[in-house]
């Protein structure tokens, strides 16, 4: 590790989860931790076991980029996947503050200044922004977000749990958590996405801030991890990526928190599919229960050309 900075802004760590990166957009993203404006950083990196691409090669490239903060690199001894990576990525930092870091976005100068700023002004337990949206070779497709996900609705401000339950605004390489409140949501469900569930156990703690800049550039390319109804192809596969993993987030979250009844009957009526029940829970999430009281009224066959459409 390199010589630790002292600097009177408390420590962030940035920390970032890698498998068989493209080492050129690792460079790029790299550079662009590298030229933060915020003064007191560390950045982790864990190799999730990458087959082809050598550990060494990696360690190369963050010795020629990150040269102005402390860094250190490890490797998984095996291939455990990005939910338990970023899980055991929280739990080694020494930061105040924790910035999830994907290894193929490029992020701006000034991200995690204004992102800090953010949360001491609006006394917020995270924060997080807007993104431009890049392809693989780097040009801009969308200077915001929302222009690919028109039904995106950012969220701001406090009691935000229920909605950040059912429905994830907040991407983890766009938020600023207090490390702290990011180690209390230790361990992650495995079968909810590690940035939605610590968008969840934020909106619990306390309040949530929004930046509405867009302060890095996403890259979107056929290997990425998430998007819109991403593995959903047909009413089954819905069911299984969209509705069975509410049931191990509520029982994860009802293991640390009284749960409001109400929410529970909702997540048990889409479970079983019964509509009356998710028509009557409809307050939680009303896109969601909308779309699945029709998809139970649609064939198959239209449903799986609306959700192709959709995916586009």
């Amino acid at each position: 590790m390199n010589e630790c900075m002292e600097i009177d802004k408390p420590l962030i760590t940035i920390v970032m989860a890698v498998y068989e990166p493209n080492m050129q957009w690792l460079k790029e993203q790299l550079l662009s931790l590298e030229a933060q404006t915020y003064p007191n950083l560390e950045l982790i990196i864990r190799d999730d076991c990458s087959p082809t691409v050598p550990f060494e090669q990696i360690c190369e490239c963050a010795a020629t980029c990150i040269r102005s903060f402390p860094y250190e690199i490890s490797r998984n001894e095996r291939n455990v996947g990005s939910n338990q990576t970023f899980e055991w990525l929280t739990q080694q930092t020494r930061g105040e503050y924790i910035a999830y870091c994907d290894q193929d976005d490029v992020w701006l100068s000034e991200k995690i200044e204004t992102l800090y700023q953010a949360v001491l002004s609006q006394n917020a337990v995270m924060s997080y922004c807007d993104m431009a949206v890049i392809d693989a070779k780097s040009d801009v497709i969308a200077t915001s977000l929302r222009q690919i996900r028109p039904r995106l609705e950012y969220l701001t401000g406090s009691a935000l749990m229920k909605s950040y339950f059912f429905r994830n605004c907040t991407a983890g390489c766009s938020m600023l958590m207090r490390a702290d409140i990011a180690k209390q949501a230790v361990p992650f469900p495995k079968q909810t996405v590690a940035d939605h569930w610590l968008a969840i156990w934020a909106a619990y703690s306390g309040s949530i801030a929004f930046v509405d800049k867009t302060m890095l550039k996403y890259r979107q390319h056929s290997r990425n991890q998430t998007g819109i109804l991403s593995g959903v192809t047909d009413k089954e596969s819905y069911c299984v990526k969209r509705i069975l993993p509410l049931k191990e987030r509520l029982n994860m979250l009802k293991e640390r928190i009284d749960v409001q009844q109400d929410l529970q009957d909702f997540v048990q009526a889409r479970i079983e599919n019964r509509v009356l029940g998710i028509w009557k829970g409809r307050k939680f999430s009303s896109k969601e229960a909308g779309f699945e009281i029709i998809m139970n009224l649609l064939p198959e066959k239209l449903f799986q050309a609306i959700i192709s459409r959709i995916r586009k």
